[in-house]
């Protein structure tokens, strides 16, 4: 009886874990209480290769505590060779209503944020170790000086897809 309990668990196991095929390279990191201005999450992963295209991701959970309509985002790629590209990202993280979006039934809601290969396919141009910071750039209105402590996000990731299953 256990042995089948156990072939059980193990087939459950690798049917979940086979449901995300698109799945290249899928991270999280903790935020503590609140994500501090000058805190930069940063990910490590090896280029899948050079050749096929793919889609790139910044995700994000985030609670009520989330008090913005919006969320800036700074985010840094290190290519193996040198190369540096940066970005200043913009992402809309509540309806007008106010009502935060993202997927989730609880007051936990996940956000996948579009980084690189929504406008056109995104091919890693190097092999080897790249590098992706991610830091927060939030403002409140008026305040030139940013937002020292972001309350309400959890969790900060990165995750690359394959463009097509």
């Amino acid at each position: 009886m256990q042995s089948k309990i156990g072939w059980l668990v193990i087939c459950l196991l690798v049917l979940v874990m086979s449901c995300d095929s698109k799945q290249v390279f899928d991270e999280y990191k903790s935020v503590p209480n609140q994500w501090q201005k000058d805190a930069v999450i940063e990910f490590n992963f090896l280029a899948p290769d050079t050749i096929n295209p793919y889609n790139l991701f910044v995700n994000l959970r985030n609670t009520n505590d989330y008090k913005f309509s919006n969320l800036f985002l700074i985010v840094e790629m290190d290519y193996p060779n040198g190369k540096v590209t940066k970005d200043t990202l913009e992402y809309i993280m509540a309806k007008p209503s106010g009502e935060l979006l993202g997927e989730g039934f609880t007051d936990v809601k996940e956000n996948k944020l579009w980084f690189k290969g929504y406008d056109k396919p995104f091919t890693f141009s190097e092999n080897g170790e790249y590098n992706v910071a991610i830091q927060h750039a939030m403002r409140a209105n008026g305040d030139v000086k940013g937002v020292s402590q972001l309350q309400g996000v959890t969790d900060i990731g990165f995750r690359i897809e394959n463009t097509q299953e």
